[in-house]
């Protein structure tokens, strides 16, 4: 495909962040799972069945949102090995000098994408090993690879990633469940308090280094959905850990946004209960709980990121009511808006209506 002229959508996302008018709408979609399943399936359209991810981005008029990680994490006295169980299962086990934990990893029908079948943790006598994985971590940060990824993208987008998630939810998605994690909140309080205890000591390292590390924008990857985070559990157990490390971040020069990407018309009265900057993947419906009003009303001048629900992307949904979303976000949010879908655009969804978002949005503002 023929390289196109970019606009400096670097500066443009970073101006958003700052409080200052970009000067246009900044379309930032993120596009890598539709382009992995299709290429993986052979079903890119015509246009795109020779482009690689930044073709597609550039095809769409669209800025890219991660990348630039030069974030890593080894570990002195711990060895991960991972064994196929079969064509999709891979089981993972952490070996450590007291005891090992294992789960279960079940990829889709294109290796693509994954969910947990097994935890790692499954007893309150297992908390004991993940707290001594946190306590012998080394994080580290590779300069060469954020350079590298720098210049692979260009202007196409401010650099910025996400990384470990705070204890308790962290607990809910990648190490316990959501339903042994909540009988533990209640039945042994005191072995999760412990667990918060040394993750909290143990993510200091962490955060020390985003806090020198030379990416400004930075995104608490919670995936956040009121049904399982609803007040009792965000304002007790989430809030205070954010307010920490986002306070940290802040006062290091850094801008914080954070993914809610389920429910969230409950939390609505408390995203202003920690200073971040934005909010990612807010939903409005048919696909969320909020209409864009209500989004507008509880994040007031926060930043919003994304905002159009993916289904708008789908053929089944009339095509007006895309356009009609989108200029009711500008309406609404601009400039303090970085428009994109929440959260992705499905496999299935029809590249050529994030390319009209691209050409729209141009002549919005």
């Amino acid at each position: 495909m023929t390289t196109p002229n970019i606009p400096d959508y670097r500066q443009m996302d970073l101006a958003i962040f700052r409080g200052e008018d970009p000067g246009r709408v900044l379309w930032q979609p993120r596009l890598e799972f539709w382009y992995a399943v299709n290429k993986k399936r052979g079903t890119l359209p015509e246009p795109l069945q020779n482009a690689d991810i930044l073709d597609v981005y550039d095809y769409c008029h669209a800025s890219v949102r991660y990348f630039g990680s030069g974030l890593g994490v080894r570990y002195k006295n711990v060895s991960i090995t991972s064994t196929w169980e079969d064509d999709k299962r891979l089981r993972q086990t952490w070996e450590t000098p007291i005891g090992k934990l294992t789960q279960v990893v079940h990829h889709d029908e294109w290796n693509l994408s994954a969910h947990l079948t097994e935890y790692k943790l499954k007893t309150a006598d297992d908390f004991r090993i993940m707290e001594y994985i946190m306590e012998d971590e080394e994080w580290y940060w590779d300069q060469e690879a954020y350079e590298r990824d720098l210049q692979r993208i260009g202007l196409r987008g401010y650099p910025q990633f996400f990384f470990r998630r705070s204890p308790v939810q962290g607990l809910f998605i990648e190490n316990m469940g959501f339903e042994r994690t909540v009988f533990m909140l209640y039945d042994q309080p005191d072995v999760i308090q412990h667990y918060v205890e040394v993750q909290t000591e143990a993510d200091n390292a962490l955060y020390d280094l985003l806090c020198r590390c030379p990416v400004q924008v930075l995104n608490l990857g919670e995936n956040i959905d009121a049904h399982m985070d609803p007040p009792a559990i965000w304002l007790n157990h989430l809030v205070p850990y954010y307010r920490k490390r986002v306070t940290q971040l802040r006062e290091a020069g850094k801008f914080v946004h954070i993914h809610i990407d389920g429910a969230m018309k409950p939390l609505l009265p408390y995203l202003h209960e920690v200073p971040w900057t934005g909010i990612e993947a807010a939903t409005p419906i048919p696909q969320g709980d909020v209409t864009i009003e209500e989004m507008k009303q509880g994040l007031g001048d926060l930043v919003l990121l994304d905002g159009i629900p993916a289904l708008f992307f789908l053929q089944s949904f009339p095509e007006q009511m895309l356009v009609d979303c989108v200029k009711r976000l500008v309406e609404l949010f601009y400039p303090r808006l970085v428009l994109g879908i929440s959260d992705e655009i499905p496999p299935d969804g029809d590249i050529e209506r994030v390319r009209m978002v691209g050409e729209l949005v141009q002549e919005l503002v």
